[in-house]
Parts: structure tokens; sequence; C-alpha cells
């Protein structure tokens, strides 16, 4: 029963009738880092942080920005996420799909140079640190060739959103405590989520992949995302929860199917739509 609900759950996704969620997890198929915990131990190799930023990535952040200034933050993020990563077969079979929107919950751009690899009908829309932007900014809108547009295309047939932005050179991401203050004090109005983000949420449900939910900012994410959505979201979440996620997963009427995010691959290589 629990192969088959993830079978039903992944045939939605390629109906457009489901949105992809991805978490940490799915980007470290390819080999990127797998968690916050793992960019906070990066960034606390290279910066001695308080016992009590230790394993917080938000805190770690907020600590090297206001004792090493900003650009000292990014630097040493985007060197995280620097390193070449692998062939990454949920990254190929969206790719291969193509449904009208995938939400990437991570800062690295596996999913990104994936779609680049095939037709140009599809668009980037990511969250931006406002640090120091004197306009109110929430996010920016790239085309496929990553232009920057005035705002998501309704006529692109995929969109790419990644809330918390893409530690690339170029483009921008929120991680400090400092970069989520406004964001969290105006996501419950939506102002930070994309309109087109918005629109292409409505009637369908999520389908969450390599995420967890231990941690405060991560729900409140998923749970801004996904409102005002479909009903019938599903998340792949294997082992024990903590009470937390227990508590959101029944909140949002998430069902969930204990199964390792491996079972995900291996179900997309019977069904032969693990490639584009």
């Amino acid at each position: 029963m629990t192969r088959e609900m993830l079978r039903v759950a992944l045939e939605a996704v390629g109906q457009g009738r489901v949105v992809p969620y991805l978490g940490p997890g799915v980007a470290a198929l390819g080999g990127a880092l797998a968690a916050p915990a793992a960019l906070s131990a990066r960034i606390e190799a290279e910066v001695r942080v308080p016992r009590r930023a230790q394993g917080n990535l938000w805190a770690a952040a907020q600590f090297v920005e206001t004792r090493r200034f900003r650009a000292t933050l990014e630097a040493m993020v985007v060197k995280a996420f620097a390193a070449p990563t692998g062939p990454n077969p949920i990254h190929d079979w969206l790719a291969a799909v193509r449904p009208p929107m995938v939400v990437d919950a991570w800062y690295d751009a596996g999913l990104v140079r994936r779609f680049r690899q095939g037709a140009p009908d599809w668009g980037l829309v990511q969250g931006v640190s406002r640090n120091g932007e004197w306009a109110e900014i929430w996010h920016r809108a790239y085309d496929a060739a990553d232009a920057l547009c005035s705002a998501a295309d309704p006529g692109w047939r995929s969109l790419l959103y990644k809330p918390h932005g893409m530690a690339v050179p170029g483009h921008s991401f929120l991680v400090s405590d400092s970069d989520y203050v406004e964001v969290l004090t105006e996501i419950d109005i939506q102002s930070p989520i994309p309109e087109e983000v918005q629109n292409r949420r409505t009637g369908r449900g999520f389908l969450f992949l390599g995420c967890r939910f231990d941690d405060q900012l991560l729900r409140t994410y998923a749970r801004q995302i996904a409102k005002r959505s479909a009903r019938g979201h599903v998340a792949v979440i294997e082992g024990p929860l903590t009470r937390m996620e227990r508590l959101f997963l029944e909140e949002l009427a998430i069902e969930r199917i204990d199964l390792p995010l491996e079972a995900v691959v291996e179900e997309l290589k019977a069904s032969g739509a693990h490639a584009a």
C-alpha cells in the first residue's frame, strides 16, 4: 500500500496535479550538502561561533555576518556549494516531466542546471536577501538564459521556485537570522510569496521529498508556500518523527510515506521516468 501511494503521488506530479517540494535530501542525491546542520558545520569549520549558535545554521550565519561582514558569509556559503555534483535522478525526472511548478527549498543550483540542458520554456523565481537593498524587494525572476525579468511569466511551462535563494555568484540567498526577520513578519499575509507561485499552487497539492520539518523556520516556509493550495499533500519521510513534525503533518493534513528517498528513485527507475 505504501509503494502504491508513492506511485500515485509521482504520477500526479507528472500529470501536473501535484507540486513537488524539494528539500536538502534531494540535493544530496547528487552529492550536495544534505541539511542545514551540514552547512552550519561548514561555516563553523571556518569561524568559531558561540556554543548557542553551534548546529543552528541561521544563528551561525548571523554571527559570521555580524562579526565578519556579509561578504564573508556569502563567500563561505557559495564556496560550500561550488563543488561539482553528480547525476541526480529526481532532477532528471523533473526535467523530463516538466511540471507547472517545482519548489526547491535549498541553496544548490543542481535543478536549475539540469533544466538548462532542455528547452528554454521555463523560468526561475527566487527569494532574495534584503541586506544592502533600499527597495522593498522579496524575490527576483530570471528566464531560462538567466536574464533578469520583471516578474515570473505565466506563459512559462515550468516555474522553479527557490524560496531561500540560490548560492551561486550573481544570485542572492537568505541564510542569516536577520535575512529572515522581515520575511517572517510579512509571510503570513503572503507578501514574500511571488504572485505566480500563488497562482500555480491553486488547485494543487504538494509532494514533499527530501524534507524534514524539525525546524520552525522550515515549517513556517512550507506552511505559507502551501497556503490556499488544494488538499492531498504527501511527504516521503523515513523513520521516527519529532513531536513538532507530527503536529505539522497533522496541521497541514500531509499523508506521510515512511520510506527512504531511495525508494522514490527506485520507483522512477521502475516506471522508466528517471531521465529526460
